[in-house]
């Protein structure tokens, strides 16, 4: 990376915040900032927004998300809504009745639409986008960061944030390592027209995934088919794949192509697992794929990085404000690297359990007998969808379990939803008692009376992320969590 010192430009004063990348975590980030009024500038290489077809879907904790910011009726109105248990290592299962969500689903919609949908939100918020603007260096001082463009612009900002995907120009940069394994095994993704018959090929993939679940054909409309097929090898220089190789991948498995023409996405992908060191140095942080990489089996990397974004966007703009406590942008690192460090675990195990050897079938099918238990599939969806995610606050629980978790929606005195109340970003205290103060806070955290609410706990604070900072009934306890997550009260 060249140092941005020897650009000829001169850096100017450009944004609070510039995020680099587009995709779903750089505007779901971008959308948080704006929420709070932080000015935000998001930097991206390619010249138009790409519309391939890559992540395929929202998991449940993406849903609630996309309800705590007013999204939800935008993306129910191009999704379709899904229901699959345990969707683990190639195991499906009834939905689990007890999956602690009132939004039992996920959605189906292509990156392309989720990416439109979050930029219209972004940009409507008052976020600034910039496509075909390449990051070529990041350089950082005490008081901010100066980003170099591959055209010789220099941009200053107080802070930024890699969103730019496993190939991270930003975690390179800074100097961040990014171990892990490297791939083992590849599988070839593609879009394509099939002129065989529908019963023919649904009756042909049926038989070849009794012994390969890494094989499928799914009608995408109009003849077209999402073709995914083992590859020969491990390429070693990522190149697309041909329709030529599909063909003879489909043939080794299948016994036929299909009579595949006509392709309109290619692409391939591998069991590489690898995570960033750190999340942050100084004032750069990375979210999304630059912080994580894994199979996408489970489809759970675009909600992850989304997720990550959530976490984040909120302990920034605190800290933008100057109302952030001590050491709340470090407890970004320390809540999300544990999380993605458990999704490549479970995406390693998942891709164990798609094997085709003796051991692996074995396994799978102990599994599946397991997860017929109810708390079995509802623990294991709870992982696939994210909905299982408990920080560790380090504070002292009241018994209720609720610290650290998310609160589900619940429905609030005079009609209301909890999550209809979070669209501000603003944290929440719930409470029962009518016996709690937070006026102090008042400009930051807004108390509901919880009345005969669905509540755990006498009275509940929640982060601007619906994470429970606090359940219990002590006014000092209270105070306490107050100060550690939203700052000093108001005199």
């Amino acid at each position: 990376m060249t140092d941005v010192t020897d650009s000829p430009r001169t850096a100017h004063p450009t944004a609070d915040v510039i995020v680099i990348g587009a995709g779903p975590t750089g505007l779901m980030l971008a959308g948080e900032l704006r929420l709070h009024g932080v000015d935000v500038l998001v930097l991206e290489k390619t010249p138009q927004p790409v519309d391939q077809p890559r992540g395929q879907g929202l998991h449940t904790r993406s849903v609630e998300i996309m309800d705590q910011r007013g999204l939800l009726d935008r993306f129910l109105a191009i999704s379709e809504k899904f229901q699959v248990g345990g969707f683990f290592g190639g195991i499906h299962k009834d939905w689990p009745a007890t999956l602690d969500t009132a939004h039992p689903y996920g959605l189906a919609v292509s990156q392309p639409a989720t990416e439109r949908l979050l930029r219209e939100h972004a940009e409507r918020l008052g976020a600034r986008i910039r496509f075909g603007s390449e990051v070529a260096a990041v350089d950082q001082d005490a008081d901010g960061v100066t980003v170099g463009l591959a055209d010789g612009t220099r941009l200053r900002s107080r802070y930024a944030v890699g969103c730019d995907g496993g190939r991270s120009a930003v975690r390179k940069a800074v100097g961040i390592g990014f171990p892990g394994e490297p791939a083992t095994v590849e599988t070839l993704l593609g879009h394509m027209t099939l002129t065989e018959e529908p019963e023919t090929i649904a009756a042909v993939v049926a038989e070849v995934r009794k012994t390969q679940l890494r094989f499928g054909a799914h009608p995408l409309g109009d003849g077209i088919y999402r073709i995914i097929v083992p590859a020969e090898a491990v390429s070693e220089d990522r190149a697309a794949p041909t329709l030529d190789e599909f063909r003879t991948r489909l043939r080794a498995y299948a016994g036929t192509d299909f009579g595949a023409h006509t392709p309109t996405f290619l692409s391939r992908f591998t069991d590489a697992t690898r995570q960033a060191e750190h999340y942050r140095v100084g004032r750069v942080f990375l979210a999304g794929d630059a912080a994580h990489i894994h199979p996408p089996t489970g489809g759970q990397g675009l909600n992850i990085g989304v997720q990550d974004a959530f976490n984040l966007g909120w302990k920034l703009a605190a800290q933008l404000a100057g109302r952030a406590p001590e050491e709340l942008l470090d407890t970004y690192e320390a809540e999300r690297h544990p999380v993605g460090a458990a999704v490549l675990d479970n995406t390693r195990a998942q891709i164990m359990l798609l094997g085709t050897e003796p051991g692996a079938v074995a396994l799978r099918a102990l599994l599946s007998r397991l997860m017929d238990f109810e708390d079995v599939n509802a623990y294991m969806t709870g992982v696939a969808t994210g909905v299982g995610v408990r920080y560790d606050l380090g504070g002292e629980d009241d018994g209720s379990g609720l610290l650290g978790r998310r609160l589900r929606d619940i429905p609030l005195p005079g009609g209301a939803r909890l999550y209809e109340r979070m669209r501000s970003g603003r944290g929440i205290l719930l409470d029962s008692t009518d016996a709690l103060d937070a006026t102090g806070w008042s400009d930051r955290v807004d108390v509901l009376p919880a009345g005969a609410a669905d509540l755990p706990a006498p009275a509940v604070l929640l982060r601007p992320d619906g994470h429970v900072a606090w359940a219990g009934a002590t006014p000092s306890g209270l105070a306490g969590a107050l100060g550690r997550w939203f700052g000093a009260g108001l005199g």
